[in-house]
């Protein structure tokens, strides 16, 4: 079945008036001069750090996999990797395991593209929780390849100071996983030799939240944010809740890596239920006035979305198009997708719709709608 929406296309080169015609993929992107000045229609949204939503959880099992990958899709997310927390290895296995389940069984009816894990525990430095429980491991190569049989992770966050970390990484990239650096304590120059010697290996990199968890920059140590910042092929997360990083560090991100930033929720399950207790990898979370924390005060990841992202992100300045990117074409790059991510024909259609205030009304994953409100 064929479908046109027309409307102000999003393209990479500015927004432009338009129509697209799409089955599972997109048909024809053409311009169209009449088309409605108030409906936005953007490459749908791909996260590549997320934990939870909607009350489930990666570390739940399927339904809360399902779950999550339901509310984030009604804010227009069409893509995500759903993100393990630090737990016992059998429980990290068994998260694995339950992505593959959902893989499998042909993804979630009603939600977003699963397309793989994103393994952020518990190859981490344990002096760099952040908010992760203390079950930290070494990546040892008889874990590394635990992991790569499950046949799902497709990005790994890794303290690059852990032993085994550099020959784990090097397993990663020939892989094809995307390796981050996060939850560290690692020196400028220890993160700029690993991020080179995956770039040699042909591998992809990432900063896993930059700025949280990995120290800050100064002149005379720039830190693991410095490195990653520096280096001209590194991807790099950031949290844009208002809370985890300042405005003006994400324009020094925009404005030094332009095309490398991507934005992600990092949300945990309380996401879109609004403030209250919940819990994070069996630790008590309170989110107060949209601020998720720890009984220690520490922060527990966030309640984002990425619509919600989108907007800070146009509040903070940054042309519509380029926050496009962020969302879409710059996460899907980062975890080697070529089939989605822009507005091109041939290309999955994956679209999330905005109306004049940038909310999201239409929602449709390779062209089944999810949400379809009149802009």
């Amino acid at each position: 079945m064929s479908r046109t929406l027309r409307g102000q296309l999003v393209l990479p080169g500015g927004v432009v008036p338009g129509e697209l015609h799409f089955g599972r993929t997109l048909e024809a992107v053409m311009p169209q001069a009449e088309a409605p000045q108030d409906v936005f229609i953007l490459p749908g949204f791909v996260d590549t750090h997320v934990h939870g939503g909607g009350g489930g959880d990666t570390m739940d099992g399927p339904g809360g996999i399902r779950t999550l990958a339901r509310l984030h899709a009604r804010h227009g997310t069409t893509t995500l990797l759903p993100t393990t927390i630090t737990n016992p290895w059998e429980k990290v296995l068994a998260a694995l395991q339950a992505v593959r389940e959902v893989m499998e069984a042909g993804g979630v009816v009603g939600g977003a593209d699963v397309i793989g894990a994103h393994l952020e525990g518990p190859f981490i430095s344990p002096q760099r929780l952040g908010a992760q429980p203390a079950h930290t491991t070494l990546p040892t190569p008889d874990r590394v390849a635990e992991v790569l049989d499950s046949g799902v992770v497709r990005a790994v966050t890794l303290a690059p100071e852990l032993p085994g970390a550099w020959e784990a990484a090097l397993t990663f990239a020939q892989a094809g996983v995307r390796v981050g650096i996060g939850h560290t304590r690692a020196d400028a120059e220890m993160v700029s030799a690993l991020l080179d010697a995956v770039h040699s290996a042909g591998g992809r990199t990432c900063a896993t939240h930059l700025f949280n968890a990995m120290g800050g920059i100064e002149g005379r140590q720039p830190g693991p944010p410095g490195a990653l910042l520096a280096d001209p092929h590194a991807f790099l997360e950031v949290i844009l809740d208002g809370i985890h990083v300042h405005p003006t560090s994400f324009r020094l991100a925009h404005a030094a890596a332009r095309g490398r930033v991507v934005l992600v929720t990092d949300a945990m399950r309380a996401a879109g239920l609004g403030d209250g207790e919940s819990e994070l990898g069996g630790q008590p979370v309170t989110v107060r006035d949209g601020r998720a924390t720890l009984e220690s005060g520490s922060l527990a990841g966030s309640v984002l979305t990425l619509d919600v992202a989108l907007k800070n992100a146009v509040r903070a300045g940054i042309p519509l198009p380029e926050v496009s990117r962020m969302l879409s074409a710059a996460p899907a790059a980062s975890v080697g997708l070529t089939d989605r991510g822009c507005l091109e024909p041939g290309l999955r259609a994956d679209l999330t719709v905005l109306d004049r205030d940038l909310n999201v009304v239409q929602v449709y994953v390779a062209g089944l709608p999810l949400l379809e409100n009149t802009p």
